[in-house]
């Protein structure tokens, strides 16, 4: 059964399943949500671990063997597996290589049936047809499925103020949201700095400290990281100057212009396909669903496509059809100018442009 990441505690208390795989492709809050089925386990009396990398050294015959076990006197156990193996590319992330080996693991702890056992897995993003696979879907009703997402920049205020609070440390809006600027697209380096300001901060005395925005500025660094689809959810939100700030960072990281250009005409494709969609009357619900857009990406999509035309969104494709030359070589404008124009086009903003 598939449950979402802010659920997960509340499921625990349920103790409906032996197996959570846990599966997402920002580490940091996989690695939380492990943490607290892991707690969960101990807390239950599960105090043994043993912990299994499906690399290349992956031995599935101990974890056979392991998991097969019915000594009378074994304690309870976490098993965890760590999916490891990715093969290329989707959508601009890694995705996972489920092989032979890592079925065959999962297949024999659940016909192992042992009520010692825990299984945690962990993985990157789950593709679709993963997910829509017989496999998967024979398993529904055993396992506790939690798809854990990027988090956004609203989630973002409401994770560091968590951390924050969570270490003594007040914060008022306006702190959170400058914090967040400096780390938004890293969460590892806002992990870091919530660290560091537990250190900069006295703890001798047990007492709450209050940050505020000078104490943000001296300290923390701005480890903010974007990438095309970043740029994308800010274009379709409205939010121009974030685009600008955005492509700001993609140019000086040396992200090439023609990676950004296709994510943002990929977007106006599938915009106009839904554009089409609302102006035959359908609703709007119905247009997001057949579309497949995830629900962390709704509001922003929803946002383009009920105040963009189709005559409009054509023109930003012909815009697009001229970046793709001037990246070639083949017309005399400034790629990444021209992707700011067109950025800021599907923001909302019209611009007008000498010949």
């Amino acid at each position: 059964m598939k449950i979402k990441a802010e659920n997960l505690p509340q499921n625990l208390l349920t103790n409906k399943y032996s197996i959570f795989w846990i599966s997402g492709d920002e580490p940091l809050l996989v690695q939380e949500s492990a943490d607290l089925v892991r707690k969960h386990y101990r807390e239950t009396g599960f105090e043994e671990r043993e912990i299994y990398n499906t690399d290349s050294d992956f031995d599935f015959d101990r974890f056979n063997n392991s998991v097969n076990n019915l000594s009378l006197f074994s304690a309870k156990k976490i098993f965890e597996l760590r999916l490891d193996k990715t093969t290329g590319k989707s959508g601009g992330s890694e995705k996972l290589m489920l092989g032979q080996k890592e079925k065959a693991a999962v297949d024999s702890f659940i016909e192992a049936n042992n009520p010692d056992f825990a299984l945690i897995i962990t993985s990157l993003k789950l593709d679709k047809s993963l997910l829509s696979s017989k496999w998967v879907k024979e398993y529904d009703h055993l396992m506790g499925l939690v798809q854990v997402w990027p988090i956004d920049r609203d989630g973002l205020i409401k994770w560091l103020s968590k951390k924050l609070n969570a270490s003594k440390i007040s914060a008022d809006r306006e702190v959170l949201q400058l914090l967040s600027e400096r780390v938004e697209g890293n969460l590892l380096a806002a992990n870091q700095e919530v660290e560091k300001l537990k250190l900069l901060a006295n703890f001798e005395n047990n007492s709450r400290v209050n940050l505020n925005t000078k104490t943000i500025m001296q300290v923390v660094a701005d480890n903010s990281r974007f990438d095309a689809y970043d740029l994308v959810d800010a274009a379709l939100i409205g939010d121009s100057t974030r685009c600008q700030k955005i492509i700001a960072n993609l140019k000086d990281e040396g992200v090439h212009p023609l990676f950004v250009l296709n994510a943002l005409t990929k977007e106006l494709r599938g915009l106009n396909k839904m554009i089409d969609k609302k102006e035959s009357g359908q609703r709007v619900n119905s247009i997001l669903q057949t579309s497949r857009i995830f629900f962390h990406r709704k509001q922003a999509v929803t946002n383009a496509f009920q105040r963009l035309s189709r005559q409009e969104v054509w023109r930003m494709l012909d815009k697009a059809r001229n970046i793709d030359k001037a990246i070639k070589g083949a017309a005399l404008r400034n790629p990444w100018d021209e992707i700011s124009v067109l950025a800021l086009e599907l923001s909302g903003h019209h611009v007008f442009q000498q010949c």
